[in-house]
């Protein structure tokens, strides 16, 4: 019992156990949606190409505009930015859902919608991950906070995929997306039910060439961070197409359905569930000892 409250420790503050249940909500609605995404997508296609598009859609304004991103989160209120993007991206679910129920979906707008939720993301993660610090009154149980940040992303990633895949078997990839569009109201009222602080922002007087350039030769000088960054970078690019094109394995090489589908990608989070449970037991960030 000792050992689960030390795991679990960030749960303590209030303000933190808000925002990890509306969490746990909103990213199993995100999985479910991004897997019914790209089922929908080769299913009116039949084109790895075109799944490669939307893919490609969804994830270049995070290379492009993140690092900008992370200047407004030091500049501005990133509690009213974080409520500010989990409305679009539920705005985003709303209109991708009408648009599959209604039968009138087509590729160009799968696209276009797929580049928009990038741009929402591309400034909510940096904001969101730096938001928990302000949801602690300890600031020791910080490196606790990112380790159950990191168990709920991937038990999200466990079990949103698997129910996508049994519910776009039998009702379709409509409802997967309108499902998604009302999780985000939990988070938002988990966000709205907080009591956060008042917090100077820092850096408003700056311009932006200023900070980015600040933030460059940060990453430049301090060499773990530069590592850790090419580590990702590679892992990114090696690693992951992997995801994009698994409906393509899921139908065409293992001759199954969307339920293969969701299980397949649910089965990619069990790993990094472990990991990340790992992570959060231990009592400090480096070395081998927990």
């Amino acid at each position: 019992m000792q050992q689960v409250k030390f795991v679990l420790r960030a749960l303590r503050h209030r303000n933190y156990r808000l925002f990890f249940g509306g969490q746990a909500v909103s990213l199993v609605g995100t999985w479910m949606q991004q897997i019914a995404m790209s089922w929908l997508v080769y299913r009116l296609t039949d084109s790895p190409f075109l799944l490669g598009v939307v893919g490609f859609a969804s994830q270049i304004p995070a290379l492009l505009l993140s690092p900008i991103a992370g200047v407004c989160a030091d500049r501005w209120n990133r509690y009213h930015l974080l409520i500010a993007t989990q409305s679009l991206a539920s705005v985003q679910a709303f209109i991708l859902a009408l648009l599959t129920l209604s039968g009138i979906v087509q590729v160009w707008q799968l696209v276009l919608l797929s580049f928009f939720l990038g741009v929402v993301h591309a400034f909510d993660i940096p904001i969101r991950q730096s938001f928990v610090i302000e949801l602690l009154e300890r600031k020791e149980d910080l490196g606790n906070a990112i380790a159950l940040n990191s168990s709920l992303f991937n038990g999200a990633r466990l079990v949103g995929p698997s129910i996508a895949g049994v519910m776009i078997a039998v009702v379709g990839e409509g409802i997967c997306f309108l499902l998604n569009a009302f999780s985000f109201f939990a988070i938002i009222i988990a966000l709205l039910s907080m009591r956060i602080p008042k917090r100077e922002a820092r850096g408003g007087h700056a311009r932006l060439q200023e900070s980015l350039k600040e933030g460059y030769r940060y990453i430049r000088d301090f060499i773990p961070i530069r590592y850790i960054l090419m580590q990702i970078s590679l892992m990114s690019f090696m690693g992951m197409p992997y995801a994009v094109l698994m409906p393509v394995f899921a139908r065409d090489v293992l001759h199954g359905g969307p339920h293969t589908l969701g299980f397949l990608m649910g089965a990619s989070g069990f790993g990094a569930l472990m990991g990340a449970l790992f992570l959060a037991s231990r009592r400090r960030s480096w070395g081998w000892a927990g």
